[in-house]
C-alpha cells in the first residue's frame, strides 16, 4: 500500500495525537511537580498551566477518537479548534516579534515595580540575580507549526474514503 493512503493518514494523525497528550500530561505533571517543589508559588500561573494541559489533552482524545472511529463530525470540530489555536499562537507570536527591545525593556521595568516584593525576590531566586537587568540571554519557544500539521492531517485523513466502509456510501 502507498504511504499517503487512508491507513498512513489515520496512523500519522493517532500517533501525533498521542504526542499531543504526552505534552499535555508533561504540562500537567511539571506544573504539580513546580508547586509540589516551591519553585513557583503563584496559583495563577499553576492553573493556567494545569488549565492548558487540561485542554491540550481533551482535544487531543478528540482527535484520536476522531481518528480511530473516522468520525466525520469530530474530525471537523478537531480542524476547527487546532485552527483557532495556530491563529492565537501565530498572533501571540507576531505581537512578540513586533515589540522592538527598548518597548520591551519599558513594559518589564514598568511592571518589575508594581508587582509586589515577594514577587520580585522569587524571580531573583528563581534566575540567580539581584535586579531587573541581569539576565544574559532569553528563551523563545515557537510550537505553531505542530497546530499547522495537525489541521493538515485531519483535513487529509476526515476527506478520505475508509476502505472498509460501503462503497456505494456517501462520503
Amino acid at each position: 500500500m502507498v504511504c499517503g493512503g487512508f491507513a498512513c493518514s489515520k496512523n500519522a494523525l493517532c500517533a501525533l495525537n498521542v504526542v499531543y497528550m504526552l505534552v499535555g500530561l508533561l504540562l500537567i505533571g511539571v506544573a504539580a511537580w513546580g508547586k509540589g517543589l516551591g519553585l513557583v508559588s503563584s496559583i495563577h500561573i499553576i492553573g493556567g498551566v494545569i488549565a492548558v494541559g487540561v485542554f491540550l489533552l481533551l482535544i487531543a482524545v478528540a482527535g484520536l477518537v476522531g481518528a480511530v472511529n473516522h468520525h466525520q463530525v469530530l474530525l471537523f470540530f478537531y480542524m476547527i479548534i487546532l485552527g483557532l489555536v495556530f491563529i492565537f499562537q501565530f498572533g501571540i507570536s507576531c505581537s512578540c516579534l513586533a515589540i522592538n527591545r527598548s518597548k520591551q525593556t519599558d513594559v518589564i521595568n514598568a511592571s518589575w515595580w508594581v508587582m509586589s516584593n515577594k514577587t520580585r525576590h522569587e524571580l531573583e531566586r528563581s534566575f540567580d540575580c539581584c535586579g531587573l537587568f541581569n539576565l544574559t540571554t532569553m528563551y523563545q519557544d515557537d510550537t505553531s507549526c505542530n497546530a499547522i500539521l495537525g489541521v493538515w492531517l485531519a483535513m487529509r485523513f476526515r476527506n478520505q474514503k475508509d476502505p472498509r466502509a460501503n462503497p456505494s456510501a456517501f462520503l
